[in-house]
């Protein structure tokens, strides 16, 4: 059954291109991304642009997925003229300077044996969940890191893109 479509949604269709890839980077820096999601427009309703998403996100090739993941602060520290991943990593702003100094630690450590920044859809987590599971992905090897970063890409791409037309809609 195929919702109504949401008036942002509506608009996210109609756009021309260019604008609808500039609001697309804003969600993911991934450009390969972008323009996969913009190649499956018009979307009927929202679980088609997300589905879209997920499609896009499984279908990035080790370049595109780095790529992706460059548009990403590491946690604890977002980009101040950022405010997407401010409010989401906003579970590190009340984090005491010994858990913020350790963060900071483990996600170089992350950084240098994977090769690219600690991604987690930090929404809703706590500072401690956040770095007890860059502990323990630590251990992972760089195929199953790479699946899991994937699946918490598509997973921050979800919330953004629902935010981008929900904003939308109130404009």
């Amino acid at each position: 059954m195929t919702s109504t479509p949401r008036p942002g949604l509506t608009r996210f269709n109609t756009s021309p291109d260019d604008v609808a890839l500039a609001a697309l980077h804003e969600v993911c820096a991934g450009r390969a991304w972008g323009a996969k999601v913009l190649a499956r427009r018009p979307f009927p309703d929202l679980n088609a642009l997300l589905a879209a998403s997920d499609t896009a996100t499984r279908e990035l090739d080790g370049a595109e997925l780095a790529e992706a993941l460059a548009g990403h602060p590491p946690i604890g520290r977002p980009k101040p003229e950022d405010p997407a991943s401010a409010r989401e990593q906003r579970g590190m702003a009340g984090a005491s300077q010994e858990l913020k100094a350790e963060m900071l630690e483990l996600n170089l450590a992350y950084q240098e044996r994977f090769g690219h920044v600690f991604l987690i859809c930090a929404t809703g987590a706590t500072g401690e969940r956040m770095r007890d599971a860059l502990k323990s992905r630590m251990g992972h090897t760089p195929e199953r890191e790479r699946a899991i970063v994937r699946t918490e890409l598509g997973k921050i791409n979800r919330i953004r893109l629902t935010r981008l037309v929900a904003e939308d809609d109130d404009s």
